[in-house]
């Protein structure tokens, strides 16, 4: 299979970009490159597709601004390069996308923005209100204050939690080599180019060295690319690695450049309904009436005025069980009002909310988050 039908048929794309690429040998941000590289995104928007940008760049740039040099910085160093040089990473992605008629967004996200569920739920509903806006959301970690203990470790590993934080049905890592060798090519000449991995195996992992020193930029190398792909794979995300030196390497690939295909092990949707029904400990348990029940067998989503009462103390964004008027568990879901709240709305419509609790984040539980037990779907 091209790789060409992992790119053109995903309807969400999340492209990792590295400092090596984005910051030239003089420590400023390669421009040149970068344009080559929003013409690419262009092409993509102009066929319907969504994208979102996961950029390293901030300490390298920030480096220059600070007359830091090349020098192994400490963590307060990082942290305030970090600051230096995000406004200077956004400028250029800005002049960048900028020609094309699209603005872009910063976001940045720490190891709890994807691991914790509240946070998790409050970045991806922002980073799908930019998209829905036409808006390309530019992610990086927030390295002015995580620090070792809390940090996602690299922009491989974001991008990963970025793709299986927005359901991307691919992801795509932008690197110094054209995919994944039997071994590093840079020692090896008789190494051999990996076109497509099926799955993961440790065979398959002992083939990636270590980081990319030579680069003088970035922690990042092909062990921790295929630590992403694991995270996007089990995600239902396909992991595209390839050569980004190269002017347009989204169109390169699509026209048969050399590149790796790591394939999903499910789809999006059905890892997302997995992980709430069966990865999370309900915190509490909404018991709705029998329309209530019938419309979520259904695969809708779980109004208040159908919920009879509230159990349990729980935040938003918890996981709850929906239990029919019966007692039986029917569904799992996110909750999206904390428990008090969750209470006090119980029975009322969607247009009574706000006025009971002064705001409304839409349903109790929206359908997207709803994981149905396996005797409660109902077909049609």
């Amino acid at each position: 299979m091209p790789v060409l039908n992992e790119l053109g048929a995903a309807r969400r794309i999340v492209i990792k970009v590295g400092s090596a690429l984005l910051v030239g040998p003089d420590g400023a941000a390669h421009g040149a490159w970068l344009a080559d590289f929003a013409a690419d995104l262009a092409r993509l928007r102009a066929r319907g597709q969504q994208v979102l940008v996961v950029s390293s760049g901030a300490v390298a740039l920030g480096r220059r601004r600070l007359g830091l040099g090349k020098r192994a910085l400490s963590l307060p160093e990082k942290q305030a390069a970090a600051a230096a040089g995000q406004s200077a990473l956004m400028r250029a992605w800005e002049e960048a996308l900028g020609p094309h008629g699209f603005a872009c967004a910063q976001v940045l996200l720490t190891r709890d923005d994807t691991e914790t569920r509240r946070r998790w739920l409050n970045a991806r509903a922002t980073v799908e209100t930019l998209l829905s806006l036409g808006v390309i959301p530019v992610v990086n970690e927030n390295d002015t204050v995580v620090t070792e203990e809390i940090r996602v470790g690299d922009n491989d590993r974001l991008s990963a939690r970025v793709a299986q934080l927005v359901g991307a049905e691919a992801l795509v890592l932008l690197s110094d080599v054209e995919g994944l060798y039997t071994a590093d090519p840079r020692r090896d000449p008789t190494a051999t180019l990996i076109p497509r991995v099926a799955r993961l195996t440790p065979q398959i992992e002992a083939m990636a060295g270590g980081a990319n020193a030579a680069a003088g930029v970035g922690t990042g190398g092909m062990a921790t690319k295929l630590e992403a792909a694991r995270i996007a794979s089990q995600a239902g995300c396909a992991t595209v690695i390839t050569l980004g030196t190269r002017s347009g390497p989204l169109a390169a690939i699509e026209a048969g450049a050399p590149a790796t295909v790591i394939e999903p092990a499910t789809t999006p949707r059905a890892a997302y309904k997995a992980w709430i029904g069966g990865s999370l400990s309900p915190a509490g348990a909404l018991t709705v009436d029998a329309g209530a029940a019938a419309a979520v067998a259904r695969g809708k989503s779980l109004l208040a005025a159908g919920v009879r009462s509230v159990d349990g103390r729980f935040d938003k964004g918890e996981c709850v069980r929906v239990l029919d008027p019966d007692g039986r568990e029917i569904a799992r879901g996110l909750v999206r009002y904390e428990s008090g709240h969750a209470a006090r709305i119980c029975g009322l419509k969607s247009a009574a909310i706000e006025a009971a609790i002064g705001y409304t984040s839409g349903p109790l539980v929206h359908a997207d988050d709803l994981a149905l037990a396996a005797h409660a779907a109902i077909s049609g």
